[in-house]
């Protein structure tokens, strides 16, 4: 039965919901999850291995800039020679052999200018190299 609110002459419903009943339903929904909530297994996924590709490492041209700004080129761990600026397209070009789509990393040293990455970065693009990346060293996490 609505709560009677007496004033006056006569008598009229009160028209607000009470609130104490729907907390102590939500309440006790509340500590039901939280009790239920560690309880719950969480499922484990088996999920089928494979054995390694055949697969060979994938070949590169490596440009080295040296902290004297001496540019070496190496493909496959071997140095194939010394670059210029000048010159530099046309040896990598040649590393390539034939393949525009081998990349060119380019190792620099830490101490290096990054004018002097960026001109050979530069000199690359405008021969056409296709795919020039940079090489960094992962530093260990703390």
């Amino acid at each position: 039965m609505p709560g009677v609110v007496q004033r006056g002459r006569g008598r009229r419903t009160m028209n607000e919901i009470n609130m104490v009943p729907f907390i102590d339903v939500m309440l006790v929904l509340l500590i039901i999850f939280m009790v239920t909530a560690p309880l719950i297994t969480t499922g484990v996924v088996d999920l089928p291995t494979v054995g390694k590709s055949g697969q060979s490492k994938p070949r590169f041209v490596e440009l080295q800039i040296g902290t004297d700004e001496a540019l070496r080129l190496r493909v496959d761990g071997k140095e194939i020679g010394r670059a210029t600026l000048a010159s530099l397209a046309a040896q990598v070009s040649t590393a390539q052999a034939g393949d525009p789509a081998m990349p060119v990393v380019i190792a620099a040293d830490r101490n290096v200018k990054y004018e002097s990455v960026v001109k050979a970065m530069d000199v690359l693009q405008r021969a056409g190299i296709q795919r020039v990346g940079l090489s960094v060293k992962s530093s260990a996490a703390p």
